[in-house]
């Protein structure tokens, strides 16, 4: 009977607020993944709250990477989200390079509708270009693709062309693979697109829109995302099984009009990430 595969999960873990590692851990695990955290801070509440207690715990990241260095453990992917510092950045790195075999995924949390989040200083913006370097795949939002680009935010549709050429540029800063979501498409609505530079594939999966934002959604799409490729997807059916799972929970949460602060409603649809789905809804971009 094979074991499990193992991710080491790189970000804070909020009291409130359905983000980060309470996102990942419940997902990952569903799909008979073990998450393996290393927590950059706690939280009472996640930043979007108007008030909220936090303890960094950068200076435990380097000792928890030594004790698993000393263990002689392997670990199939690691995996970095939101971060709090650029020294996180530096302990990041650290356990990408300590780790060659394994799987290196950067969901480079920095922002959303255009603008970067209040804790992302100039500094941890360009310094997260660092970590995309190194990683095998990112999955940033389209506010985070402008961020590594260097471009503004696009407010109007993008044709299929312009966003194939963020995807390349995107590529040729490292990533194997590279995933955008909350794309507005000329031809195809709000998208999320994805490239494979080993294959020169270019793919989409078109979103049903709903009007609301809810936080750790990225979170909840990188993790499913993360979890079909570790269990064999091809690209764009693990694209497929992200964007329908985070779908679900996103209509889920606003039939019942949770506020945004709270995430979203995973908890009932996690059997849904055991049961057999078709998933083909994804197309050549």
């Amino acid at each position: 009977m094979q074991g499990c595969k193992k991710v080491v999960s790189i970000q804070d873990i909020s009291g409130l607020g359905r983000c980060s590692l309470t996102v990942v851990i419940p997902v990952l695990s569903a799909m008979g993944i073990q998450v393996c955290p290393v927590p950059t801070a706690v939280l009472s509440a996640h930043t979007g709250y108007s008030e909220f207690v936090m303890r960094d715990l950068t200076d435990f990241m380097k000792p928890a990477l030594e004790h698993y260095k000393k263990m002689d453990m392997k670990f199939d992917c690691v995996y970095s989200g939101f971060l709090a510092s650029s020294e996180q950045i530096d302990h990041c790195l650290e356990f990408f390079e300590a780790f060659p075999d394994a799987l290196k995924v950067v969901d480079p949390v920095m922002g959303d509708g255009g603008k970067a989040y209040k804790t992302y200083t100039k500094e941890l913006c360009s310094r997260m270009v660092e970590l995309v370097k190194v990683a095998d795949i990112i999955t940033p939002n389209l506010t985070e693709a402008a961020i590594l680009l260097g471009e503004e935010y696009p407010t109007a549709s993008m044709c299929s062309s312009e966003i194939k050429s963020w995807l390349v540029r995107l590529s040729k800063q490292g990533a194997k693979i590279v995933v955008i979501t909350s794309v507005n498409l000329a031809d195809g609505g709000m998208s999320t697109v994805g490239y494979d530079k080993e294959n020169n594939s270019f793919w989409k999966i078109k979103n049903d829109y709903v009007p609301a934002h809810y936080s750790g959604t990225g979170d909840m799409f990188t993790s499913v995302l993360i979890g079909g490729l570790l269990k064999g997807d091809s690209l764009p059916i693990a694209m497929n099984r992200a964007t329908a799972f985070t779908e679900l929970t996103v209509k889920t949460t606003y039939s019942y009009q949770t506020p945004w602060t709270d995430g979203l409603m995973l908890e009932g649809q996690l059997p849904w990430l055991t049961s057999y789905q078709e998933l083909r809804d994804y197309t050549n971009l």
